[in-house]
């Protein structure tokens, strides 16, 4: 490892502009305090963080921040929470007492700066200046020595701090433990693959409306914008970009010619397949991607039902299909309460989109590692037991429900499909559709398991049909 050369922080002048690097750190480091200290996810924290600004005074800087140095505070923030629990273990013991209570904003610069020491091509010196700036902008002026000291002192051990640090398996890849520990006893085989695809850089996935135009045709008018993209394969309504850009600046977005998807999450809609006339319920529907999915590759008009137990969330819905031009009955209920919205006729298909722990998107949010714990797994699995119970009664015999979630992890997945079954007669396990036997799908007895890697973030499915006359 490359050791970075030893720098001195100069003090900014009283009275002197703050700099971008400046702003960029107080920016990232605001939202990653939320995150830990609030517990907010990452996109609450930073739609705060945009809207508030890191301290009072610098909220005229950040409220007029160019959109290129929003970004920049995005990917810090993102970067320092997907690296927080190797880079944390490394530099918060350098301080004079590191067992006493340190203020969460302290934590968050000094894990933010680190992050820019070793995942940026700033010179160390630029970093550390703008951290001792950005101390002042967050309110933590007596501590503006002190991020000098403990930055400089990283910078002389950093190969040994690190080096300790990554003795953990688990530290050394920035994931809580009791998760890397849940991982390898579910995927042994694939522990380090999963670890690394979480690390990286999501690529932007799109979906296609393939109504309204061809992916030949929408890969000629990314290219006719300089945009490098590719269809993905096994996923035919689904493209891939080489770089991330501005939803904005994606041709055909704002009429609702494609939607931001990931590829495994296009496969529930396809999977389940709606055909025209169907009668379809879009179960835990927000934020409305998989409720427009069905309704695009319906070949057709469907009456679908789109239910949630989030009333913003809900409107979002709302948002999302007006986008896209398209319609449906949206419902604020609890599913796994007895349906009083529910007219008694039973639907044809119902796609349920699970509440999990998210394990199987941490790459999208890495914050998900702070977030969760071990104790919530078996939350989520009564929950999900609850849902599936509830959305079975709704559906007609013949029927299918498709059962997702964005989770590796079995006690949500085949554990929850393995109950249900055992209580529910009448169900049975569908076989993947033929087009997608060459996906890369791991069985799970019952179901199957997508994870995350080049092909698309980590999605769980099974397919239940009614027994009866379809």
């Amino acid at each position: 490892m490359r050791r970075k050369p030893r720098v001195r922080a100069a003090a900014r002048p009283a009275g002197r502009p703050a700099g971008t690097a400046t702003l960029v750190l107080a920016g990232a480091a605001h939202a990653v305090a939320s995150v830990l200290g609030a517990g907010q996810n990452a996109e609450a924290a930073l739609a705060a963080t945009m809207q508030e600004s890191a301290a009072p005074q610098a909220a005229a800087s950040l409220a007029t921040s160019a959109e290129a140095q929003r970004r920049a505070i995005q990917a810090v923030a993102l970067g320092t929470l997907r690296w927080y629990l190797r880079l944390a273990p490394a530099v918060l013991p350098l301080l004079a007492r590191p067992d006493a209570p340190v203020d969460v904003r302290l934590r968050a610069l000094l894990a933010c700066a680190t992050h820019q020491i070793e995942y940026s091509t700033h010179p160390p010196s630029t970093t550390v200046a703008a951290a001792v700036d950005a101390a002042r902008l967050l309110g933590l002026e007596r501590t503006a020595g002190l991020v000098n000291a403990v930055l400089r002192r990283y910078l002389r051990e950093r190969e040994t701090l690190l080096a300790t640090v990554d003795r953990d398996p688990a530290a050394r890849t920035a994931h809580p433990a009791w998760f890397v520990a849940a991982l390898r006893k579910a995927w042994p085989a694939e522990l380090e693959s999963v670890l690394g695809a979480n690390n990286a850089h999501p690529p932007l996935a799109l979906r296609v409306d393939l109504g309204r135009t061809s992916i030949d045709e929408y890969l000629r008018e990314l290219a006719a914008r300089g945009l490098e993209a590719a269809a993905v394969d096994g996923v035919p309504t689904a493209v891939t970009l080489s770089q991330a850009v501005p939803i904005g600046e994606l041709p055909g977005f704002a009429e609702g010619r494609v939607s931001v998807q990931d590829p495994s999450a296009q496969l529930a809609a396809l999977w389940l397949a709606p055909q025209p006339g169907e009668r379809v319920l879009d179960a835990c529907a927000a934020p409305g991607g998989k409720s427009g999915a069905l309704l695009e590759i319906a070949g057709g008009p469907i009456k679908l039902t789109a239910v949630d137990n989030d009333a913003v969330r809900l409107q979002r819905v709302a948002e999302n299909l007006a986008r896209l031009s398209r319609a449906a009955r949206l419902v604020h209920a609890d599913l796994s309460a007895p349906p009083a919205w529910w007219d008694g006729v039973p639907f044809d298909a119902i796609l349920l989109d699970a509440p999990c722990s998210g394990t199987g998107v941490i790459r999208r949010h890495p914050d998900i590692k702070l977030l969760r714990r071990a104790s919530d797994i078996a939350e989520f699995a009564a929950r999900q037991r609850e849902l599936l119970h509830g959305c079975w009664p709704l559906l007609k015999s013949g029927g299918r429900l498709l059962y997702v979630t964005c989770s590796v992890l079995p006690t949500e997945n085949a554990a929850v499909v393995r109950e249900f079954l055992a209580a529910t007669p009448e169900a049975i396990v569908a076989p993947v559709p033929e087009p997608w036997l060459t996906l890369p799908l791991h069985a799970c007895e019952p179901g199957w398991q997508r994870l995350p890697g080049a092909a698309g973030d980590g999605f769980y499915y099974a397919c239940l049909h009614k027994k009866g006359e379809a």
